[in-house]
């Protein structure tokens, strides 16, 4: 068998996968109807992604005590063991009580997305003309009233908000990876 080297620049990698568009469209399918499943069950959705952020959890934790193993001075060692602990203690919670850990995860995801709106808010109406200005302004508030809007029906919508993110990321991502495929497609003909 032989080993494909991999290709050194954009071009060699998209005339790698003009050869593969189907796959790329079959990928595309499936992660549309994911997100379609992911919509009509948004609190299963909200614990697989929990699930997921607790097994990530686990493993920053796991690479954090390696990383404190490796540190040279008992003190600084100590500090990345208890964080690496502390990331596996939360993650395995995350994973064991995923409905206990939604709301928090919702909380941060509110919190966040109301900042980050904020940030854009801000950097939009210091750009330049022509410079979009009106798309990151526009930008800015969707985030903010959807950070809000979650905000204001926490805890409650621990049980559905995450769910809901996830099942618009899958389909968001499907659609991309399709218009990608057929794409690559049209240049192969």
């Amino acid at each position: 068998m032989t080993m494909m080297s991999p290709p050194h620049n954009l071009g060699e990698a998209l005339a790698h996968l003009k050869s593969r568009w189907g796959w790329l469209v079959g990928l595309g399918v499936v992660l549309v109807i994911t997100g379609f499943i992911a919509l009509m069950s948004v609190v299963e959705a909200t614990i697989a992604s929990v699930t997921v952020v607790g097994i990530m959890m686990i493993v920053a934790g796991v690479v954090e005590i390696i990383h404190g193993f490796r540190m040279k001075g008992f003190g600084r060692a100590l500090l990345w063991v208890v964080i690496g602990a502390l990331y596996i203690f939360a993650g395995a919670f995350a994973i064991m009580n995923p409905l206990l850990a939604a709301p928090v995860l919702t909380l941060i995801l509110s919190v966040a997305l109301i900042i980050a709106g904020a940030v854009r808010l801000y950097l939009g109406f210091h750009l330049k003309a022509g410079q979009h200005g009106g798309l990151v302004i526009f930008s800015g508030i969707v985030t903010a009233l959807f950070g809000l809007i979650i905000l204001v029906h926490w805890p409650l919508s621990s049980l559905f908000a995450l769910g809901i993110i996830l099942g618009i990321d899958l389909i968001q991502v499907g659609f991309v990876w399709i218009n990608l495929g057929f794409a690559l497609k049209r240049r192969a003909h």
